[in-house]
């Protein structure tokens, strides 16, 4: 099992988390901020089998906005679109 959190501009976490569910993925949202001038962001939670993770990994890299100009950013920090982690967790319950 592995949980994906995902975090991607507020703009785009609609498209993200449809495109996710019309998969049979399961998202939570959490609305969150950060980075330099605060925007929003959601934070994106899913727990999924080992195995559709580059499905998921797949959908939210299509889905989180349009392509970014890397040259309208100084090379130290690269424009990125979405900030995602994969973590392996034992347990995936519902109650």
């Amino acid at each position: 099992m592995k949980l994906i959190l995902a975090i991607v501009r507020d703009d785009y976490a609609a498209d993200v988390t449809s495109a996710l569910n019309q998969e049979g993925f399961s998202v939570t949202r959490i609305s969150s901020t950060g980075g330099f001038w605060r925007r929003g962001y959601v934070t994106l939670l899913i727990g999924l089998d080992d195995h559709r993770v580059t499905q998921a990994l797949d959908i939210i890299d299509k889905n989180a906005g349009p392509p970014l100009d890397p040259s309208l950013a100084p090379p130290t920090h690269p424009p990125h679109r979405a900030t995602v982690f994969v973590l392996n967790t034992d347990l995936f319950a519902h109650y």
